[in-house]
């Protein structure tokens, strides 16, 4: 039997290592255009390549992926990230979870994931045709004809496609395998960029770039986003705008929202999340009180870092070298409302640590259990191609490790 699997990034590299492991008998032809194996691997966490995620409560860990998260069900509990953590270990690389449960190398080196396969690869003799550019995929009486632009046409039993999605073109996703998906008969949904950072048109975070909040709320306000599309956590302000982990989430729960200078998007942070407005009204005039000689700046220093302060009350043309009994009462509760509320206009994506495709294959044409078409027998999909994508922080990795074993291994099988 003779498998071949377009596309030799996580997805395709796992679902390599699979078949060899369950059918060493079977012939693997592993397809990728460009010079080397897993690109997008290596340059993933900033290079140090964030291998999947810390956490153990797989329920909660399936929250983490906006988009099929139920699909992928079969595939995470075959696979989940301890395991993925345990394989890494037990090829060769040690790894290590940090205090936010990101899992890295303990080398903080991407390449040496890419070396764990490219070690299988040569013992286990699979096919590597690198640099080569598939054209297209045609179904035939004895399988499938994979046409390539500059090189001879080869014939296979069965293929896995694991192309990736659009996101960092120069890794060499660049959408390919939507159009081989659908010159098979599948169907893909509609695609937009995810786990980017925010431009805003206002200038001021620019003041603050390299200030970082640990807790923050950010909301965003739309006609096609409803309330619930918020999420809480860390943020850090830039030359252009917002970006962190809080950020990313947002921007993947909004992925399909469009916003930029002839549309923007209200965004309203909560500086104080943990707190309702009645009772951090409360907190604040009560410190106003208890230090009437303190400078207001000061004073707000307590639930923000001094640099935003000051800026804060630039924006709200508050007086911040008066002390707490100077400040008009007027002037206190604008301050609080706009602690709670601040608002910023997004008009416009910019780059992320990991930077994915939402949207993909129609999950619905392809069986959950096995990864393999429903439309066309021998065909099977892992990773990014498919309408699955989740949170930063190793979730979309561990996506394509977990499916792009499944798919090896079923494909191997039958």
């Amino acid at each position: 039997m003779k498998i071949a699997i377009i596309g030799g990034g996580a997805a395709g590299m796992m679902a390599a290592a699979a078949v060899h492991e369950t059918n060493p008998e079977a012939e693997v032809v592993l397809i990728e255009k460009n010079a080397s194996l897993g690109q997008k691997v290596i340059i993933s966490g900033g290079g140090r390549c964030n291998v999947t995620t810390g956490f153990a409560d797989l329920r909660l860990i399936l929250d983490r992926y906006p988009r099929g998260s139920k699909f992928l069900t079969s595939a995470m509990y075959a696979f989940p990230p301890d395991q993925v953590y345990a394989w890494m270990e037990a090829h060769g690389v040690p790894l290590k979870t940090e205090e936010d449960l990101r899992v890295f190398p303990q080398s903080d080196n991407g390449k040496d994931i890419v070396g764990i396969f490219e070690r299988l690869f040569s013992e286990a003799g699979t096919q590597l045709l690198l640099r080569h550019d598939v054209q297209k995929i045609e179904k035939t009486a004895a399988g499938f004809a994979i046409h390539f632009k500059n090189h001879d046409s080869i014939t296979a039993n069965k293929v896995i496609l694991t192309t990736g999605g659009q996101a960092y073109r120069h890794t060499g996703s660049t959408g390919d395998g939507y159009t081989f998906a659908e010159s098979l008969g599948h169907h893909i949904t509609a695609l937009a960029p995810s786990l980017n950072s925010f431009i805003t048109k206002e200038t001021w975070p620019k003041e603050l770039a390299g200030v970082s909040l640990a807790k923050v709320t950010l909301r965003a306000q739309s006609a096609l986003v409803v309330q619930k599309e918020k999420f809480t956590g860390p943020i850090l302000f830039t030359h252009r705008g917002l970006t962190g982990p809080a950020v990313f989430a947002l921007s993947s729960l909004i992925a399909f929202e469009e916003y930029n200078p002839e549309h923007p998007l209200t965004l309203h942070i909560d500086l104080q999340p943990f707190v309702n407005q009645a009772l951090f009204e409360a907190e604040v005039k009560a410190e106003l009180v208890a230090n009437p000689k303190k400078m207001f700046k000061n004073t707000l220093s307590s639930w923000m870092p001094k640099s935003l302060a000051a800026t804060l009350c630039t924006l709200l043309q508050i007086n911040a070298e008066r002390n707490n009994n100077e400040i008009a009462k007027k002037d206190i509760q604008k301050t609080i409302e706009t602690i709670k509320n601040l608002p910023l206009t997004l008009i416009g994506r910019g780059a992320g640590d990991e930077f994915v495709t939402a949207g993909g294959v129609e999950l619905k044409e392809v069986d959950p259990r096995t990864l393999e078409s429903k439309l066309v027998p021998g065909v099977y999909f892992a990773g990014e191609i498919l309408n699955i994508d989740g949170f930063t922080g190793g979730y979309n990795l561990q996506c394509a490790w977990a499916t792009g074993r499944l798919a090896g291994l079923c494909a191997a099988k039958h």
